[in-house]
């Protein structure tokens, strides 16, 4: 290690032991030199004993910068890794954190797009109208048109910095599970390489920005969710320009109500933009959460929703879409035989799963969730159950599918707490096997011919040439097919001569043997020689035919 990630770890172990994280050590003769040296090396007291141990790690990954507060957050949607205090805790991590000076910015920005602030904008905000973990955001005007626009701009220098807390982070990854008795099933560098890959992503603002130009197209002209315009000759890596948008937070039900907000309507609309999504467009946004959500003013009885932050978008390929859909629709219909099927034939767990096992799993999880009613039905949880179940079976991770698992907490969270009578699958029963019908049948053979038309059209003059040669290759494949066919016969036999040969002159020389042995002189003679000829002459064929 250097000296300067020395001095990081010993921070970092420095705020842990101040929470008393230390306690997730088990009382185990391997850690005993671990807890030994904790006192030795790091006499600091637990400080926040009356606290919950979820409380104290959100706190202490506050305490430890951006970097923690976003790997915390992410932890916070694996709850198939921690007990829910723990998880519930995480997901109290707030996206608000201490801005940067706004004359910093300025010198980024200006020094991203090369000139002064004002050859492109007027009336730039010094102050940060928002600040996440790895960026802010701040308020102008384009001179070009007078649009108003805000400004996103990764925090400087930051990249070092993640660079170097996940380097550690990988390091404590590999203590978890030497340390913990269920280390391994937690999948510490697993968890690690995805927030990695998730944070280096966020760090790209032309990513982002490529996100939200495919998502504003997709809802295009839509009455459900609105996207903000992206003014991509003004992007670069570390630099967005977009269109400023005004709403009201999603999480601010009293304003809400106040301006008389059709709030059912508004719940069921979060349920379809998030199932258009994914099954019509295979591309959604996966970082849902209040913060990156507003409604708008206009219109409270028909409301629409405004998002923003398009860092993490998820996508599903044909065969998951189909077989998510089946597996919603199968589960509520509990016919746990066609979701264990579909897990197999899905490939989501081995072909040589048995089952009839997997049925009687999800059959003994996934009943006691029908004991509610259906309108209480989490989505989010049903996913979280079978996937849990699976896991057992050694399904493997599905990255995408996780995303998904998230995003959907996100989604029924947000629409319960808007209207709690939602009926998700009321909702979404429609919608999805609408979207399965479509799939077969007449409509999606006249789909696939529309989406060919194309790509036949220009291989038609093409048709004749391709045939053309498509039988001369089978004239060629058939005259090679029938000459190695003659030259197999030919070695076969040549081998059964030489095989003879072999028989008769192992056979003459036996005879000669015997003769010798009898008493006789000259004949037996002839005999060997005659049977080492025979034999020799044989072996040289048959290693020609080899």
């Amino acid at each position: 290690m250097t000296p300067g990630e020395l001095r990081r770890l010993y921070l970092i172990i420095r705020v842990f032991l101040s929470y008393g994280l230390d306690e997730l050590i088990p009382r185990i003769r391997l850690t005993w030199p671990l807890r030994f040296g904790r006192y030795l090396l790091f006499w600091i007291p637990n400080r926040h004993k009356d606290k919950p141990l979820g409380e104290r790690l959100r706190l202490a990954l506050q305490e430890l910068g951006p970097v923690w507060i976003k790997f915390g957050q992410m932890l916070s949607t694996r709850r198939d890794l921690f007990p829910p205090a723990v998880a519930d805790q995480l997901a109290l991590l707030q996206d608000r954190v201490a801005s940067f000076d706004g004359a910093l910015a300025r010198q980024y920005i200006e020094a991203s797009l090369g000139g002064t602030l004002e050859t492109w904008f007027d009336n730039f905000e010094p102050v940060a109208l928002a600040s996440a973990s790895i960026a802010q955001v701040h308020t102008a005007r384009l001179k070009e048109n007078g649009q108003e626009i805000v400004i996103k701009v990764i925090r400087p220098d930051i990249l070092p910095i993640i660079k170097a807390d996940i380097r550690l982070m990988y390091r404590l990854a590999n203590w978890v599970p030497m340390l913990l008795p269920d280390g391994r099933r937690l999948r510490p560098r697993e968890v690690v390489r995805e927030y990695e890959k998730t944070l280096i992503d966020e760090l790209n603002l032309l990513r982002e920005a490529a996100n939200a130009i495919q998502l504003r197209r997709n809802f295009e002209n839509s009455s459900m969710l609105y996207v903000p315009e992206i003014y991509s000759d003004y992007c670069r890596e570390n630099v967005l320009v977009m269109e400023r948008v005004y709403g009201i937070p999603v999480s601010d039900i009293e304003a809400l109500e106040a301006q008389n907000t059709n709030m059912k309507l508004l719940a069921e609309r979060g349920v379809q933009v998030f199932f258009t999504q994914v099954f019509r467009d295979s591309f959604f946004h996966a970082d849902m959460h209040p913060g990156n959500i507003f409604i708008s003013y206009e219109h409270p009885e028909d409301p629409f929703y405004i998002g923003i932050d398009y860092g993490i978008v998820g996508s599903l390929n044909k065969d998951d879409k189909r077989y998510l859909a089946e597996n919603f629709i199968a589960f509520f219909n509990r016919d746990y035989r066609k979701v264990a099927e579909l897990h197999v034939d899905s490939g989501w767990v081995p072909s040589d799963t048995n089952v009839e096992d997997f049925e009687f799993a999800i059959r003994t999880v996934c009943e006691p969730i029908f004991e509610k009613p259906l309108a209480e039905i989490s989505f989010g949880h049903v996913l979280l159950n079978l996937f849990n179940t699976a896991r057992r079976f050694n399904m493997a991770v599905q990255p995408q599918l996780v995303l998904l698992q998230k995003t959907l907490l996100y989604v029924e969270g947000l629409g319960r707490q808007l209207y709690p009578q939602l009926d998700l699958w009321k909702t979404a029963k429609p919608f999805l096997e609408e979207w399965l019908h479509s799939q077969v049948g007449l409509p999606a053979i006249i789909r696939a011919l529309k989406e060919k038309a194309p790509y036949w059209a220009e291989k038609l003059p093409e048709l004749p040439e391709l045939v053309y040669d498509s039988l001369q290759q089978h004239k060629h494949l058939q005259a090679n097919i029938e000459k190695l066919s003659d030259q197999l016969k030919g070695q076969q036999t040549k081998q059964r001569q030489s095989q003879y040969l072999l028989g008769v002159g192992a056979t003459l020389f036996l005879c000669g043997s015997l003769f010798l042995l009898s008493g006789l002189v000259d004949i037996p003679w002839l005999f060997m020689g005659a049977g080492v000829a025979s034999w020799l002459f044989g072996w040289c064929q048959l290693s020609k035919t080899k």
